[in-house]
Formats: C-alpha cells, structure tokens, sequence
C-alpha cells in the first residue's frame, strides 16, 4: 500500500512500506517496463578463463591443474588469445573433481565420474538454471531437467549449485561485472516498484523483481518488495518467508524489519512486533511509521507509558494528516 490508503484506527499500521529508509525513494514518474538484459560479455557462462584464474576461483594448485589436464581428467576447452583456456562447463567440471579429490576419492574414479558429467552437460543448455550436483546419500548426482546422471557410486557428499559457481566468478574474478550485474538488477528493481501497487500492473513488477534477484541475489529490497506482493495477495505466510529471506541478506533493513513488526501485529504477537519495530527505527530513526506502529504494540500490551514517547516522535515527523490526529488522542 502506499501512504494515502492508511486505514482508520480500529486498522491502524496496514501500511507496507516498499521504498523507505537508507537508499531507498521512488521515481515520481512510472515509466513502460522494459527488461534489459546483461550484455552477453558480462554472463560467466559464456567467458574463458586462464589456468591461474581457475587455480584463484578453486583455490586448486596450477600444478594440480595440469596433473587433470595430462590425465585427460579436465581439459581447457576453449582458447583465449590463441592460447588453450577454461570454459565455465570446464569449470563445472573442475570443481566436481575438485570436491571429489578433497575426499580421498581415488584419481581413476575421479576421472570416471568427470567422464560422466562432462558427457552429461552437452544435454543442459541452461546450466544455470537446469544444473545441480548432489549427493543422494548413496551416489553422486548429477541432476538436470534432462534427467539424473550417476557418474559415480560410493559413500561421499558432493552438493552444490551451478548458480553459486557463477556467483563465484563474479565475486572473485570479474568484480566489475559484479557491478554492472548489480546496477542492472537496481534498474529492473526500480522499474518494479512503480507497478507493485497496481493490481493490473501487481504481475509484471512480480516477474521485473525476480528478474533482478537472478541477476543479483543479494538485492535484499526486491525480496522485500517481492513479499509486500504476496502480502498484499493474501500470502501472509510466503510474505514472512520473504522478509526473513531479506533480513538474512541485509540484517539492518528498516523495511523487512517493518514488515515483519506489522505481521506480528496482526497477529496479535505484540511482543515480537516491537523487536522488529525497534530494529526498523535503529536503522533509520526517521521512520515515522515504525514509531506509530510501536506505540500501537506497546498499547496493545498495556503499556502506555513506553507508547507516549514513540506517539510524540510519531507526530514531530508526520505532524498532519488522520494518523496525526489519532496520536494527538493517545497523549
């Protein structure tokens, strides 16, 4: 919602704020949304890299690096500068042997499982999204929308995310690409938070939200503003899900704090609600309705005395207005 649907005071605090505190605002005008994508060099998917760039991302010994090559374990693939480099289904690859090494996997059993992964992924031509290599507790794996692979039986834990992978990349080799990744994902956030309190437009800032947490998964606002969505759809529970999901990336932000402090609220959990409640005001002491909704617990409990302060603070920021006026009852 925003600040001109305030209910009256029997609803008092049904208010989700999507744009407040730090870094936060809205630009006045919505504009169409439009989607851009990353340009194509910024994807790590599709980059090469050098033997000393996959020894910094693995943390494996070049030296290791070669012993895989000469056994025909993993090779470079690709070339960069006329030289032999590594793709990013190379670097799958890498870390599977990697992981398989650390636990004392035998080399020839090493090179038979990454014989079947590297035969598995010329089927997954979406890797980020169709990839994952686990351990069902009897064998490895390795998991994609085309079907499940099993390059090696035996007792061992090898679990992880292709996704991850790439967000390693980015992190330790292509920091700038980092940034653009990030600023894209702002864009499309920013295009989304024009449409998520029209229900006509409700789906479209839906899709614009989670575009930008695929492109950066620590937007910590658009998972916020992702569960406002679901609140205001009757979604309660994911909506919770999703603030406690925002709080994870960003432990500080006024706005999940805020959130969650209103469901509790309306949950009658007093208690709980003025823990967040105060979190949203150490984060941005200028957070007027995180004032008005404390003082709200705190009458909900029955102690008035602690909710004149937080009515007082209530109106020096926001001194006009009906909410205005049921703080002036309460003093």
């Amino acid at each position: 919602m925003n600040n001109k649907e305030r209910p009256e005071a029997g609803d008092a605090g049904k208010v989700i704020h999507v744009v407040f505190g730090p870094g936060g605002g809205r630009v006045a005008a919505p504009h169409p949304p439009r989607a851009p994508e990353p340009p194509a060099s910024n994807e790590p998917v599709s980059d090469l890299f050098t033997a000393s760039e996959v020894a910094k991302l693995l943390g494996v010994a070049v030296g290791k690096l070669r012993t895989l090559d000469r056994a025909s374990i993993v090779s470079p693939s690709g070339r960069r500068r006329g030289r032999r480099a590594y793709t990013f289904s190379d670097l799958i690859a890498l870390r599977a042997a990697r992981d398989l090494l650390v636990r004392k996997v035998r080399l020839r059993d090493v090179a038979k499982a990454i014989e079947n992964i590297v035969a598995a992924l010329p089927r997954v031509t979406r890797p980020l999204a169709e990839l994952r290599i686990v351990s069902d507790g009897q064998a490895v794996v390795v998991r994609s929308s085309s079907g499940s692979f099993e390059p090696l039986t035996g007792q061992m834990v090898l679990d992880f995310e292709v996704k991850d992978l790439r967000d390693d990349v980015v992190r330790v080799l292509r920091p700038r690409v980092g940034r653009d990744r990030a600023r894209t994902a702002y864009d499309l956030y920013m295009q989304a938070s024009q449409l998520d309190e029209d229900p006509e437009t409700m789906d479209d800032a839906e899709s614009l939200y989670r575009r930008a947490l695929e492109i950066d998964p620590w937007l910590a606002i658009a998972t916020t503003n992702l569960g406002n969505i679901c609140f205001r759809r009757g979604d309660e529970a994911q909506a919770e899900v999703l603030y406690q999901k925002a709080l994870q990336i960003d432990p500080q932000q006024p706005e999940a704090q805020y959130n969650l402090g209103y469901v509790m609220l309306d949950r009658g959990q007093a208690l709980e609600a003025i823990s967040y409640f105060r979190g949203a005001i150490e984060s941005d002491p200028r957070f007027a309705d995180a004032y008005y909704n404390l003082a709200m617990a705190y009458e909900q409990i029955g102690e008035s005395t602690k909710a004149r302060p937080c009515w007082r603070k209530y109106l020096e920021l926001e001194p006009t207005g009906t909410w205005a006026e049921i703080a002036r009852k309460h003093l």
